[in-house]
């Protein structure tokens, strides 16, 4: 079961960090990502955060956005600078089965995670 929380509304400019967790260490050995999804649009990858800290990141919020996880607190985090308006949506967190690695050339893939968590809102305001 993954929890996502911090979310809210921020004015264009501003930054949210969002925080994702697991209970035990369910995190910690698993490829991980995140995405969002705007009002009537399709799920959109974000970043994803391998096992060993690799990671990999749409275009864009490249520069703004940062992934980063502290396994031993099974926890994953999105701190998000310099937000736009168009960054506005619901946004997941999501982890690969347990022993399962996400190529590079698939990890914006939603279809390559099991375990997602019920989404925090972020809204920015112009």
């Amino acid at each position: 079961q993954l929890q996502a929380s911090g979310g809210g509304l921020v004015q264009a400019g501003g930054s949210l960090r969002l925080s994702c967790s697991a209970s035990g260490r369910a995190l910690s050995n698993k490829d991980v990502a995140w995405f969002r999804q705007a009002p009537g649009k399709e799920r959109q990858f974000v970043q994803s955060i391998g096992r060993w800290g690799a990671t990999a990141s749409d275009p864009s919020v490249k520069g703004r956005f940062t992934s980063s996880r502290d396994n031993t607190k099974s926890t994953l985090y999105l701190q998000m600078n310099s937000l736009k308006p168009e960054d506005t949506a619901t946004y997941y967190c999501a982890a690969a089965g347990t022993g399962r690695h996400v190529i590079s050339s698939a990890v914006h893939l939603a279809s390559m995670y099991t375990y997602w968590g019920q989404g925090t809102l972020v809204t920015v305001s112009s």
